[in-house]
C-alpha cells in the first residue's frame, strides 16, 4: 500500500484560511476553517509562514484589475513554507524542510495549460481544469497543497543561520523576495545576459523593474535603469555602490533618448515589464534603438500592440523575445546564487520589508502594498 511521508503527529485536524467568496468591492472575502490536506502521489502539504503580497492584489481579489479564477477559492501565490507531507513518490522533498513556494504551475500532460496559484486559472481550456480543483487553493492559509514540483528545498542553515557559522543571517521574510526576483530572472535568463553586458532595463522603479536591476547586476550586468521618475531612479543607485548602475530619464523623445542611453556605447539586452497601459510609449522606440548589432530584447509586459523600429530590428539582426514567467531550472539557478551569496536579500541586499500582516488584515496589507510598490519593498501576509 502506497505511503505519505508527513509529520500527522503534530499537524492540526483543520487549518484556516482566507477565502475568496465572490468577488466584488468591498470584499467579500472571509477567514474560515477548513479540514486538514491531505498529500497524495505528486503533492504535498506545506505550512505557510509568509505568502508575499503583490502590488495589484487589491484590485485583482475586488474585482478592479479582472483575472480569471474559480470562485470561491483561496488567493495568494508564491511563499516561504515548511513542508510537513509529501507524495510517496517524493525523492527529495521531506517533512521539516523549509521550502520555496513557486506561483506557476504546468499541466504534467500539456504544458501549455498553465496557471498562477491562488491568482489566475490561465487562458485554456487546461488551464481552467488545473485551478478548478486540485490546485484551486493558495497561500493565504496556514496551509497550502502544492505539487511536488512547485516546492523549492532551500539551505535553512545557510540562509538563515548566523554569519558568524557561516550562515546569511537573514529572515524568513527576506526570503520572500525571490517571488519578485524570480520574473526577471526568468527573462533575462530567456535571452541570455551575459556577465559586462550592458542591460536597459524598463520600467526600473516598479516592483518587479527594480528586482529586474538587482536580478541584472547578480549575474554581472551593468545596469542603464529607465523611467519616467528621476528621484525613484536615483535610489537605485544604493543596490550597486561599485557603480554598475546609470540611470537614464525616459523623456518620451526618441532621439534624445537614445542619445543618453549610448553615450558609453550601445547595449547588449533591452529587457522591458511595462504594464499594459504603457504600450504606445515612445521608451519602446529609444531602447530597441540603443541596441548594438545582435541585441537581444526581453518582453515581459502584456501589450496588444508595440511602436517598434521594425527597420532597425532587421538591419541590426535583433533577436526579440516573449517570456511569461521563468522555468523551473531558472528558479534553481536563482536560489543557489542567493544560497552562495551572489544575490543577496534583505538588508544586505537593500531589500525591506515594509509590513507583514496575519490573515484578518489582509485589505490593510493590500493597502501597504499599493502604497509602497517601489525598488526593493515588499509586503506579506503571515498566517
Amino acid at each position: 500500500m502506497a505511503t505519505t511521508t508527513s509529520t500527522a503527529s503534530s499537524v492540526p485536524s483543520t487549518y484556516r484560511a482566507l477565502v475568496l467568496n465572490s468577488t466584488r468591492d468591498p470584499y467579500d472575502i472571509s477567514v474560515v476553517q477548513k479540514n486538514q490536506l491531505q498529500a497524495g502521489p505528486g503533492s504535498a502539504v506545506v505550512q505557510i509562514l509568509v505568502a508575499s503580497v503583490l502590488t495589484y492584489a487589491g484590485r485583482v481579489y475586488s474585482g478592479r484589475k479582472p483575472y480569471p479564477y474559480p470562485e470561491p477559492f483561496v488567493p495568494g501565490s508564491s511563499a516561504i513554507g515548511r513542508l510537513v507531507a509529501a507524495g510517496a513518490d517524493a525523492t527529495l522533498l521531506k517533512p521539516g524542510q523549509l521550502v520555496y513556494i513557486d506561483t506557476f504551475i504546468e499541466g504534467r500532460d500539456d504544458r501549455t495549460s498553465l496557471i498562477l496559484h491562488g491568482l489566475s486559472s490561465g487562458f485554456s481550456p487546461g488551464s481552467k481544469v488545473l485551478m478548478k480543483g486540485e490546485w484551486r487553493d493558495g497561500t493565504y492559509a496556514e496551509y497550502s497543497k502544492l505539487p511536488l514540483e512547485n516546492c523549492f528545498p532551500l539551505d535553512e542553515a545557510r540562509l538563515l543561520g548566523s554569519p558568524a557559522h557561516g550562515g546569511l543571517g537573514y529572515k524568513i521574510e527576506d526570503l520572500m523576495y525571490l517571488w519578485p526576483l524570480s520574473v526577471p530572472f526568468g527573462g533575462l535568463r530567456d535571452v541570455g545576459l551575459h556577465a559586462g553586458e550592458k542591460v536597459i532595463i524598463t520600467p526600473a522603479t516598479g516592483s518587479f523593474g527594480g528586482a529586474a536591476v538587482l536580478a541584472a547586476l547578480a549575474m554581472g550586468g551593468r545596469v542603464v535603469a529607465v523611467s519616467r521618475d528621476m528621484e525613484s531612479l536615483e535610489r537605485l543607485k544604493v543596490f550597486s555602490p561599485e557603480g554598475r548602475i546609470t540611470t537614464v530619464q525616459n523623456t518620451g523623445d526618441v532621439e534624445t533618448d537614445v542619445k543618453k542611453l549610448t553615450q558609453d556605447g550601445p547595449a547588449d539586452v533591452f529587457f522591458d515589464i511595462s504594464p499594459g497601459k504603457a504600450a504606445s510609449s515612445a521608451h519602446f522606440k529609444s531602447c530597441v534603438r540603443a541596441l548594438g548589432r545582435g541585441g537581444r530584447v526581453s518582453l515581459m509586459g502584456y501589450h496588444d500592440q508595440l511602436p517598434l523600429p521594425m527597420p532597425f530590428v532587421v538591419l541590426n539582426d535583433l533577436t526579440i523575445k516573449g517570456k511569461w514567467m521563468y522555468t523551473k531550472e531558472d528558479l534553481r539557478v536563482m536560489i543557489k546564487m542567493v544560497e552562495t551569496g551572489f544575490l543577496k536579500l534583505g538588508e544586505a541586499g537593500g531589500i525591506k520589508t515594509v509590513g507583514s500582516f496575519p490573515l484578518e488584515e489582509f485589505a490593510a496589507a493590500f493597502e501597504q502594498a499599493a502604497d509602497h510598490g517601489g525598488p526593493g519593498l515588499q509586503t506579506v501576509i503571515a498566517p
